[in-house]
């Protein structure tokens, strides 16, 4: 069953869009404090693979968008957290929230290198980091370095082995798909 075959495709078909640069930096915008996929991963490899040579354009949009985003989910984490925990709760966020405040008491700021890097949801860190009324500045330099460090990598792997990626992706990405389910599963599992 190819279940992330078609989006994979419709993403690549949404991408050669006139106006993909524009959904590009909504998604990685609200993707940093809200949307609970990271899909302007995939918008970005794929947009990157359309027009190799902007690869590094794209990520530098994608990058000054999430940390806009970030400085939006530290603002609703300082003013509006009592209003967002039945949200939070809801969607099953609390314990990841509780998980991210106790990882900002251990390491400090240092978390965001590895919040913004990582594929972890990103979003729980930027509302945290208000909650626990973390130093702005260093805050949006930290998430700076880790965004474009995600971004940049991506859109530097696509130029590097863009057409080997897609065929690659496009004959096993069902199966990463499948992977990724096993192993959220399995964190979840854990977790709780």
């Amino acid at each position: 069953m190819r279940l992330f075959h078609y989006p994979y495709q419709k993403v690549l078909k949404y991408s050669k869009s006139q106006f993909a640069i524009y959904w590009l930096c909504a998604i990685s915008f609200i993707e940093s404090f809200i949307l609970p996929l990271p899909l302007q991963d995939v918008l970005l490899a794929s947009m990157s693979l359309q027009k190799r040579n902007k690869a590094y354009y794209y990520a530098l949009f994608c990058t000054l968008s999430s940390v806009s985003g970030a400085m939006i989910g530290y603002y609703l984490g300082v003013y509006f957290i009592d209003l967002l925990l039945p949200f939070i709760e809801k969607f099953g966020y609390l314990s990841q929230l509780n998980q991210a405040e106790s990882w900002f008491i251990k390491y400090g700021i240092w978390i965001i290198l590895i919040a913004g890097f990582s594929p972890v949801p990103y979003k729980i860190f930027t509302i945290a980091a208000g909650m626990l009324s973390m130093a702005l500045v260093p805050f949006i330099l930290f998430s700076l370095i880790a965004r474009a460090a995600r971004y940049f990598l991506i859109a530097f792997l696509v130029r590097k082995f863009g057409k080997q990626c897609d065929a690659w992706l496009n004959k096993n990405i069902d199966r990463l798909g499948y992977i990724l389910i096993v192993i959220i599963a399995i964190g979840l599992w854990y977790v709780y």
